[in-house]
């Protein structure tokens, strides 16, 4: 019994009934230590790779053009820029001239919010020409995509409704200008992002008219 205890001591000693050489035991410790280090540094490669954005990511984010010469109107065109749907909407004369009318019915309809559009679209309107609209096209409650409903005439969610847009997940309801209607779920405004015109048919997404991206 003596010896079991102060094997520890002895130069080799028993374990599970086979003799241990202490050298061999420091080594290959010593060695698994030093792949699990080389391990955990090829791991780290690409993980720290993530950190910078790739060049998809980049592009990504850069501004976009878009020729809108057969934009018709009251029609809609799509496009992404940063991962977001961008609605680009030529407005009719009608679709114009009931947006003053909505006022009572909303929750900021002038814009008092300054984060939810650039200084130069906080108008009435909400645009820089009148007839041309570029929101950001999710609903500002849980980030859905609310439809286009142009037409003037009664809804089962507004008997009273005179086009706009209406998000069909949580009942959200906004004007032509993406103004958001009171007593709905969703917060603030549809966002503008910034944009600009290049003559009368390019527009500039991503790039405000000073050039400020």
């Amino acid at each position: 019994m003596s010896n079991v205890g102060s094997g520890v001591n002895d130069p080799a000693h028993v374990h599970d009934g086979e003799p241990v050489n202490l050298s061999r035991r420091r080594f290959l410790t010593a060695t698994t230590a030093v792949v699990g280090a080389v391990g955990v540094g090829v791991a780290a490669v690409p993980f720290i790779k993530s950190w910078n954005p790739s060049a998809r990511a980049k592009l990504a984010g850069a501004p976009i053009t878009a020729d809108i010469s057969a934009l018709a109107e009251g029609t809609r065109m799509v496009l992404e820029w940063r991962g977001q749907p961008i609605w680009i909407v030529k407005r009719t004369k009608q679709m114009l001239e009931i947006l003053p009318t909505l006022d009572p019915r909303l929750r900021d309809p002038k814009s008092d919010n300054l984060d939810q559009q650039p200084a130069y679209a906080r108008n009435e309107l909400r645009s820089i020409k009148p007839e041309i609209s570029v929101l950001v096209g999710l609903c500002t409650h849980l980030g859905c995509s609310p439809e286009m409903k142009a037409e003037i005439k009664p809804e089962p969610f507004d008997p009273q409704w005179k086009g706009g847009y209406f998000c069909p997940c949580h009942k959200s309801r906004f004007d032509m200008a993406g103004r958001v209607f009171d007593g709905v779920p969703a917060p603030i405004n549809l966002l503008v992002p910034p944009h600009h015109f290049e003559g009368d048919n390019a527009i500039v997404i991503g790039v405000d008219p000073t050039g400020k991206a």
